[in-house]
């Protein structure tokens, strides 16, 4: 009889309010490929990139979500070198395999980090996929070093990855003021408590708001929502600024041309898409990541957590996520 795990998918593009949008099904146990490891889940947590691809992928079958997991490795591969049974690990998978919303789930260790001591998984599962994104936007599309000088702008930061990225510029960038968006008196609360030095409205005159901060426009910007946003960027980004996005993002970029403005994509999946020779450097930064909560200097984003995960609760994640107005992230762990 061949061994089953549970997992949480859809097989259809329904919307969030449908029962069925996601449905928990027993699905055949994964094996581990010769770098993988085989992870016991103990929380996952919920990400913008769940939601659009619920909505708007095609499922071929039963499609398993997640794209954070913290939990301990029952199995291991032939090749791995890292890793042994028992050790507990946090990470953010890939979008070309299965996802980690399932019991036992396999990921290849070059892309898992050692899960931070000194908090729970559920914590700990609210930092992959956000520290990822936040630490290859500063450091790998940005080329910041705790050498530069100059204006972070931080577009979205009160969502996950804005939220990590405040704390690793506060640890790391100690010559670079960083200005945050927010539109409430609790979003700009919490970014000025994760280090922003300044904090601007995105729903009102951000263009105005930003230019009696940095009058001469900001040196770097990253921005989680730039749809319909780079005449604004070409204003508040100064001549040779950098901007970096997550977002889908726009498809023309030409009026940053006259200030030979930089645009960079990032897209946290794409050492693992392709296998790239760097690819262990996606278990580094999270490892960098552990020891900086580990240290009291990086502390989780979760926000709210549920419990158990099941396909009832993580629709509650996904109607949540899909208000696009949550802050920090939310959590779920232990299963039923």
């Amino acid at each position: 009889m061949t061994e089953t795990t549970t997992a949480i998918g859809y097989r259809e593009n329904l919307p969030v309010t449908d029962e069925n949008c996601l449905i928990t099904e027993n699905v055949p146990l994964p094996t581990c490929g010769e770098h993988d490891l085989l992870v016991r889940v103990e929380a996952v947590s919920v990400n913008p990139v769940d939601v659009k691809l619920r909505t708007n992928a095609a499922p071929d079958g039963l499609r398993v979500l997640g794209f954070d997991a913290a939990g301990t490795v029952t199995a291991v591969g032939s090749a791995v070198s890292t890793y042994k049974i028992g050790d507990e690990v946090f990470y953010a998978g890939v979008v070309d395999r299965p996802g980690t919303n399932q019991r036992l789930h396999v990921v290849d260790e070059r892309i898992v980090g050692r899960k931070p001591a000194t908090v729970s998984f559920a914590d700990a599962a609210s930092l992959p996929l956000t520290a990822i994104t936040a630490w290859e936007s500063l450091f790998d599309r940005l080329a910041l070093t705790e050498n530069s000088t100059g204006t972070l702008l931080v577009v979205g930061a009160t969502g996950g990855v804005g939220s990590v990225m405040l704390q690793l510029a506060e640890a790391l960038l100690p010559n670079v003021a960083v200005v945050a968006t927010a539109s409430t008196p609790e979003g700009r609360e919490w970014v000025r408590e994760l280090g922003a030095e300044h904090t601007v409205n995105h729903r009102g005159d951000l263009a105005a708001e930003v230019a009696r901060i940095a009058p001469g426009g900001v040196d770097w910007m990253f921005t989680a929502h730039s749809e319909g946003q780079i005449p604004m960027y070409a204003e508040v980004v100064a001549p040779f600024g950098h901007i970096v996005a997550i977002d889908d993002g726009p498809r023309d970029v030409e009026p940053l041309k006259n200030k030979s403005i930089t645009w960079h994509w990032e897209l946290m999946f794409t050492r693992p898409l392709y296998g790239t020779p760097d690819m262990d450097r996606q278990r580094a930064l999270l490892d960098r990541v552990s020891q900086l909560v580990d240290d009291g200097i990086v502390r989780p984003t979760t926000a709210r957590t549920l419990t158990p995960i099941s396909a009832a609760t993580l629709r509650q994640a996904h109607e949540a996520v899909e208000t696009g107005r949550t802050t920090g992230k939310i959590v779920l762990h232990g299963w039923g």
